[in-house]
């Protein structure tokens, strides 16, 4: 048997803190700048993602050049870097400031805290980007639907489609006070959550929307649970082709990134089996 070829190595970009900025009560932007950008690039898609790379615990320290591969080889497991997954709001490769929107649960969490109190010198180290998604020129009109999470993604999208663009756009948010201003032409529906659970405004939302006709191409994300109930109303109601829409839950709740990411994958296959009645892809 033909030996495997070694995996390249992934490199971390070290990037530093340019300016913060709150924008609701709830996001807190954080605009990244640096030498260690000069290696960073992103595409098209609008749902590019780098994933954030956090000690453990103060003290840590790793050699450099920093290699996360050999990090995970030679340190314990407990020492290993935790990563936390951030949307790229916006990158400018001009001058090489990378933009992420963070949601804020007050002290609760490991990326928002410390999105909350990094200042202007401070570094940080990130893989990526990562992505897939960006909205298709050629569609007949386009829906864009998640709560907070997703909101970073969804104003990408908004912002990259063309004046005139035929979109739906749905936004869940705590509250007034959480809506965002989109340098888009576009509508927006923003869904107050207020005491109701997450996601059940956005569903519902959605559920009620007259689609529009001709082809669309959908970009839904958010809480696992709520997204779970929006793809079988796609998938198995409407019957979107699996191409035509970019679904996935970005968070679950009661869960952390941890142990959602852990069991995503299962969690994904069990559910093309209940709502297609079929095997899963290997997609």
């Amino acid at each position: 048997m033909a030996e495997r070829p070694a995996r390249k190595p992934r490199k971390a970009h070290t990037a530093r803190v340019v300016r913060t900025e709150r924008l609701t009560p709830h996001m807190q932007r954080v605009v990244f700048g640096g030498d260690g950008l000069a290696g960073f690039a992103a595409g098209t898609c609008t749902d590019h993602y780098v994933k954030l790379l956090f000690p453990p615990a103060e003290g840590i320290t790793y050699p450099e050049p920093f290699d996360l591969d050999r990090i995970r080889e030679e340190l314990p497991r407990e020492q290993w870097p935790v990563t936390r997954t951030y949307t790229v709001r916006a990158w400018d490769p001009e001058v090489r400031e990378l933009t992420l929107d963070f949601v804020l649960h007050g002290d609760e969490g490991l990326a928002g805290p410390w999105a909350m109190r990094v200042r202007p010198g401070d570094t940080i180290r990130f893989l990526g980007p990562g992505g897939a998604y960006a909205p298709d020129p050629d569609a007949d009109w386009h829906l864009l639907a998640g709560d907070e999470s997703a909101l970073p993604a969804i104003a990408a999208a908004l912002e990259a489609l063309p004046d005139g663009a035929r979109v739906r756009a749905f936004v869940e948010v705590a509250g007034p006070e959480e809506e965002q201003k989109i340098d888009s032409d576009a509508e927006v529906v923003w869904l107050h959550r207020g005491d109701r659970p997450v996601g059940q405004a956005l569903v519902e939302a959605v559920r009620a929307l007259r689609f529009p006709e001709g082809r669309v191409h959908a970009f839904v994300h958010g809480e696992a649970a709520c997204v779970k109930e929006l793809r079988r109303l796609l998938r198995v109601e409407h019957q979107i082709p699996r191409e035509d829409l970019s679904i996935s839950g970005y968070w679950r709740l009661g869960h952390n990134e941890d142990g959602w990411q852990a069991s995503k994958r299962e969690w994904n296959a069990r559910i093309e089996v209940e709502q297609e009645g079929a095997a899963p892809s290997a997609a």
